[in-house]
């Protein structure tokens, strides 16, 4: 046998599978350039009997425990039945490959479950119950009961042993995952603050909504190995391949789980080579292979907007009412008391509460506009302050305002709340996590390849 190179850079993966036998059509993707001619469909990977003791062959061996070549056949039919791929002469080394490196992981990750079982002496790993559960929920994601969904992989030679284990480890790492290392996870207001003024200032770029595909270089054998590879994957997209199936079971980006969902970027938030090709491409676009310094990117580009240039501003004020040919003495006075008012305000939250207990003042939210929609009077206190922030008093012919500025944002921009940004910062720090954690094992173990 061969030692094995370290399997290194592989995504976090999702607890839900794509839909195997999904009837919903795939989207019609365009391509830059016509595709390749298709080529000749050949039969999956026999499926062999299951093995009887020593006479069973050896796929791999992962810290002395086998994966046996049956092993790796139902794995490699489950991965057919689930990326909507059809199975080539050109690309069946790439299945193969695909499949040995997640049986690889699951046999690491349970492995180590099983150790932290004995160690803690507490229960970890899912029960068949669970998986079962799992499976009920996968066969009505398809419209079917469980025992159809069941007798569909059966019926394209799988065996529901096969989908238990891939489930298995999935949910088990997961949970341990998140059990282990969730609750120690902070994520700070001032990380909160710093993304906000990032997707502030991307906002002024033109934005893109794609999905992707990453093959690691690293991890598939080569920068030519993930090049051939990646022109595989589009050209059976292009024959009708879901891409959210092929991204799950074949990229080694985070967003594999999602389907390969990345949502909004902006230009400069990946790698150059991406940016350009970007710039090149129309909505409903599958990119050629792009390649970047670890590996290659398939992108589709499902939306595309120009960067906003004007900036909305949400807006409350307390006021005074001030007769425009009103006296000195009375402008005096009333700004008197706005600034007493100013010095007892924190901001949005308390001003029209502060404000109740003041005679003759008036507060109440002016809602959301754009900057350059104000009155001049309004204008440049809206340009200048920050949110929170609140206004001198600024005279208007209707009277004495003092304005608090609640938000600011690009025009355009997605409106995200400061809890979904903090829900995606804790999820991005909990899957590197697991990432390190798995190199960490793949490092420490011993793997081998027949």
């Amino acid at each position: 046998m061969n030692r094995a190179r370290k399997v290194t850079g592989l995504a976090a993966r999702g607890v839900v599978l794509a839909a195997a036998f999904a009837a919903a059509a795939a989207p019609p993707y365009a391509w830059a350039q016509a595709p390749a001619e298709q080529p000749a469909a050949v039969a999956a990977p026999a499926a062999p009997a299951a093995p009887q003791g020593l006479s069973e062959s050896v796929a791999a061996v992962v810290n002395d425990q086998i994966i046996s070549t049956y092993d790796l056949a139902q794995r490699m039919r489950l991965l057919i039945a689930t990326s909507g791929i059809q199975p080539t002469q050109q690309n069946i080394a790439q299945f193969q490959r695909e499949a040995l490196i997640s049986l690889v992981d699951e046999r690491l990750q349970l492995q180590e479950l099983r150790r932290q079982e004995r160690d803690q002496k507490m229960s970890i790993v899912a029960t068949d119950d669970e998986l079962n559960e799992e499976i009920a929920d996968m066969a009505k994601n398809n419209n079917m009961t469980a025992d159809q969904f069941v007798a569909s992989l059966q019926g394209q030679g799988i065996g529901v042993g096969t989908l238990k284990e891939q489930i298995r480890a999935q949910v088990s790492w997961q949970r341990w995952i998140r059990g282990r290392y969730g609750s120690r996870l902070r994520v700070g207001e001032d990380q909160v603050k710093a993304a906000q003024q990032r997707m502030e200032a991307a906002a002024s770029k033109p934005q893109y909504q794609i999905s992707e595909v990453f093959l690691d270089a690293n991890r598939v054998g080569g920068m030519e190995t993930a090049m051939t590879g990646a022109a595989q994957l589009i050209n059976q997209m292009q024959q009708g391949a879901p891409f959210p199936a092929v991204a799950r079971q074949f990229s080694a980006s985070a967003t594999a789980a999602n389907g390969g969902d990345a949502g909004w970027i902006s230009s400069g938030e990946m790698a150059p080579e991406v940016d350009a090709a970007l710039e090149q491409m129309r909505p409903g676009q599958l990119s050629q292979p792009i390649q970047v310094r670890d590996g290659v990117y398939i992108i589709y580009l499902r939306e595309k907007r120009s960067g906003a240039t004007a900036s909305v501003v949400n807006l409350k004020q307390a006021a005074l009412a001030l007769p425009q040919n009103a006296t000195a003495d009375q402008v005096a006075a009333a700004t008197a008391t706005l600034n007493t008012l100013r010095g007892q305000v924190t901001g949005c939250g308390d001003l029209e509460a502060k404000a109740a207990g003041v005679t003759g003042v008036v507060a109440g939210d002016l809602g959301e506009a754009e900057i350059k929609d104000l009155s001049p009077a309004f204008r440049q206190a809206a340009e200048t302050l920050q949110p929170g922030q609140l206004s001198e008093p600024i005279r208007t012919a209707a009277g004495l305002h003092v304005l608090a500025v609640c938000s600011k944002r690009a025009a355009g921009a997605e409106q995200v709340t400061a809890e979904q940004i903090e829900s995606r910062l804790f999820g991005q720090q909990l899957s590197m996590i697991a990432r390190r954690y798995m190199r960490d094992l793949r490092n420490s173990a011993t793997i081998e390849t027949k």
